[in-house]
């Protein structure tokens, strides 16, 4: 145990800060990492008969790959007549830093209009939607409430709906599928980091979730869309599905995909996740922490970070890659340790939270939880009633075997 501490622990947090002793073992049959999967995108033949003389608009970016082909130009060279491309949070492209407006465009290779869902609005509008006879979102997600794709798909979902227009999801594996956990979001939380009310890891593949929200009447107006998810091959929640492409500019190894659930929430914190440096979502810090053993400075990084948190300062800290590759994807719960104790060692209680943290957690309970030195085996029975309902709730609408019974 020592050894995978190495590195990690420092005098001050003893090696309570990679503390590992509540963590799920690891169970070589819970977990198949070594069988081929199938995405939707890849399953051509089950859906290119519903594309086949209508005008279509896919939600797509970099992610949407068939075999290593866009899928833009996979249905293009099919005879498809795509009309449209929305394009998600990061562009179409995938090169827009976090919360950057994207403006729309035409695609160099094909003159397609790409429109962003986000720059001026983030919902298509009704002028936007002219002229679509069917709606495609391919789009790789990370499994956390607030990743924006699924609030971009729920959007496009609404927009078809008011149209009446048939809306096909091409399901991809959901790479922190194998568990669920965290506040459920509560009514008057909602924003684009949160929309619906799941916990921030809710298990559930793009198709599920779209399932969901159809089913749940989730989509504004109680509206629902004519939906249809093309499912994969092969694929089980308790699987580990590394991804091919990196989904976003900072969520660029498996292991920042594990840390992101975690980390995210210090977003709404004066803590660095390590934005502007080679391990974005790997690493926590900000400057004068003292006894951190790791150091990193942000820098500005074109196409992934313009501005990053203590931009040009050295700040101490924790680089937490190891302990996320070894413990974190087994854990089946977040690691809210860090968060508790990151508080107690920061200098300024006052400007340890921003504003974002209670849009990011869904409440305004877990920061006075957390100020007020709650424990977490008391924070996790505060969320256990809204966990148990959503976990009762998402095996109604899951189309691959389950880890749990």
């Amino acid at each position: 145990m020592m050894q995978l501490l190495t590195g990690i622990a420092c005098a001050v947090f003893s090696c309570i800060w990679v503390n590992a002793q509540n963590l799920r073992p690891f169970s070589s049959k819970e977990y198949v990492t070594d069988k081929e999967i199938t995405t939707g995108a890849a399953r051509v033949d089950q859906y290119l008969p519903l594309l086949k003389g209508k005008k279509v608009a896919l939600i797509a970016n970099h992610t949407s790959l068939v075999k290593g082909t866009h899928l833009v130009d996979t249905l293009t060279a099919a005879g498809v007549q795509i009309v449209k491309v929305f394009g998600p949070e990061h562009g179409f492209r995938g090169n827009a830093p976090a919360g950057k407006h994207v403006a729309s465009e035409k695609d160099p290779k094909t003159g397609i209009p790409v429109i962003s869902l986000y720059g001026s609005n983030k919902k298509p509008t009704p002028e936007q939607m002219v002229g679509i006879d069917i709606m495609v979102f391919d789009i790789q997600d990370v499994g956390t409430r607030f990743y924006t794709y699924i609030s971009t798909m729920s959007y496009c979902m609404e927009a078809a709906a008011d149209k009446g227009i048939p809306f096909l999801v091409l399901d991809r594996p959901n790479p922190n599928g194998h568990f669920v956990d965290g506040p459920v979001l509560e009514k008057g939380f909602e924003s684009f980091v949160g929309l619906h009310p799941v916990p921030v890891v809710h298990g559930l593949t793009v198709g599920e979730y779209a399932q969901m929200a159809n089913g749940e009447g989730w989509l504004k107006g109680g509206k629902k869309v004519d939906l249809t998810v093309i499912k994969c091959l092969n694929y089980s929640h308790t699987d580990f599905y590394l991804l091919p492409e990196k989904p976003s500019p900072n969520l660029d190894t498996q292991a920042s995909i594990y840390l992101y659930p975690t980390l995210c929430l210090f977003e709404g914190t004066a803590l660095s996740v390590g934005r502007g440096t080679d391990k974005p979502f790997r690493v926590i810090g900000y400057p004068g922490w003292k006894n951190a053993p790791y150091t990193f400075t942000p820098v500005s990084i074109p196409g992934v970070s313009d501005s990053p948190k203590y931009k040009g300062q050295l700040c101490h800290g924790f680089d937490l890659t190891d302990f996320a590759e070894e413990f974190l994807k087994n854990s089946g719960k977040l690691y809210l340790f860090w968060l508790q104790d990151a508080y107690k060692q920061y200098p300024d209680k006052n400007t340890f939270f921003t504003s974002y943290f209670n849009t990011l957690a869904g409440n305004a309970t877990l920061k006075e939880q957390i100020i007020k030195g709650v424990s977490e085996n008391e924070i996790r029975k505060s969320w256990e009633p809204a966990l148990e309902n959503y976990k009762t709730l998402r095996k109604k609408y899951l189309l691959y075997p389950d880890f749990q019974p």
